[in-house]
């Protein structure tokens, strides 16, 4: 456990050192504590409009000032930080989970299966997925499941491809075969051996698609089959106001800006995270000597 920690240490003073670790460290430290600070307070009530002030510039009473009902921006903006870490963790977790199961399959000893799930792999990968999203949304309604199911599974094939060539290295190697051969189950050998050595893909992967889900929360919220009318998210603020873009620039600024901030981070994170956690490209990993 000690020795988790000290590389943990490592790899986070490592990414730190970095420009593109240091924004992306930054920057997802302060979406998690303002979605855990919106759990317990928002400057208004997401309930609380003024017809008498729609669509205010930034003021001292409204820091980003307010919507087309009068609500404030900045309240509305918090709050929704919560529902795109949630979809954007879930979507993750999804996308991982199918996607290594599909590895799994395409790398399998049986030779059908594997050919039967490359195939599928190539023929699935062209389905879009707003598609998905407008199948799984006539049974079950707009909502932000439809958006972890959809991106979850579009972008566990996409994993799968992508993953496919490490995987099959792994699998091809003398170690491998000699646990296979030694009794080892074939699970436990794919989770103990291959999946480790398809890390550095996987995490950058991971994180493009969390960031690629928060732009299909914008955009499926906006063509109606994303989250909820009622349920504060970024896509929600952005649908809301960019029909008035052009009379109101500012009300699409600040939602825009947050969501770009944030896609950048997560794109820089598994960039930084896998340099970070290279023994070869970190020299403060081998013999646990930090950097200086």
């Amino acid at each position: 456990m000690a020795t988790l920690r000290v590389t943990l240490r490592v790899i986070l003073r490592s990414m730190w050192r970095r420009a593109g670790g240091r924004y992306s460290l930054i920057v997802l430290g302060l979406w998690v504590l303002v979605s855990l600070v919106s759990l317990v307070w928002t400057p208004y009530s997401l309930l609380a409009t003024d017809g008498f002030h729609v669509w205010s510039k930034p003021s001292a009473a409204h820091p980003l000032g307010t919507d087309g009902v009068g609500a404030d921006v900045l309240s509305w903006l918090m709050a929704g930080s919560r529902t795109n870490l949630i979809i954007a963790a879930l979507s993750v977790i999804v996308a991982a989970a199918f996607g290594l199961l599909l590895v799994a399959a395409m790398v399998s000893r049986h030779g059908a299966l594997s050919a039967v799930s490359v195939v599928l792999v190539d023929a699935l990968i062209s389905v879009p997925t707003v598609l998905v999203a407008l199948i799984l949304c006539v049974p079950f309604g707009a909502s932000a499941a439809v958006i972890v199911a959809a991106c979850g599974f579009a972008y566990g094939l996409n994993l799968a491809r992508i993953l496919r060539p490490s995987a099959m290295l792994a699998a091809r190697s003398a170690y491998v075969q000699s646990a296979l051969h030694s009794g080892m189950p074939a699970a436990r050998v794919f989770l103990t051996h291959i999946v480790p050595n398809t890390l550095p893909v996987l995490v950058v992967q991971l994180s493009m698609s969390a960031g690629t889900s928060i732009l299909a929360e914008a955009g499926l919220t906006y063509l109606g089959i994303g989250v909820g009318a009622g349920v504060p998210s970024w896509g929600h603020s952005l649908a809301t106001s960019v029909k008035f873009v052009g009379i109101y620039p500012l009300t699409v600024l600040w939602p825009g800006l947050v969501v770009t901030a944030v896609v950048v981070a997560l794109n820089l994170l598994g960039d930084a995270l896998r340099d970070a956690a290279d023994p070869l490209a970190n020299p403060a990993l081998r013999g646990g000597q930090d950097e200086r």
